[in-house]
């Protein structure tokens, strides 16, 4: 998998960031605040979050979330077990796809 917390570092893959981003999704999914959240701050339907799950602009937008908010995204580190700086490091990566974070 990606960079955990075992303190052993590697390279960040385009896989590991989409790995990354599906588990945001199901993280945000799990609860129905956090997903409420997510859809009103972001204006995406819930048809287009499944829909459109495994594509950059969806992830981009998830990933974007939990930057814009260091205690949802602490939280999902330490339920991931993923370092907090795999996070921007796995948007950027998702981004070079020409994503542009919108959706």
């Amino acid at each position: 998998m990606c960079a955990l917390k075992s303190g052993r570092a590697k390279a960040l893959t385009r896989d590991d960031a989409e790995t990354i981003a599906i588990r945001a999704i199901g993280f945000l999914a799990e609860d129905s605040r956090r997903l409420g959240r997510f859809l009103s701050l972001t204006g995406m339907e819930p048809q287009t979050l499944i829909a459109e799950a495994e594509t950059p602009p969806v992830q981009v937008a998830v990933l974007d979330h939990l930057l814009g908010d260091e205690s949802l995204l602490m939280v999902f580190c330490g339920h991931a077990a993923i370092a907090p700086e795999m996070i921007p490091a796995a948007r950027m990566l998702l981004d070079r796809t020409g994503a542009g974070g919108g959706v």
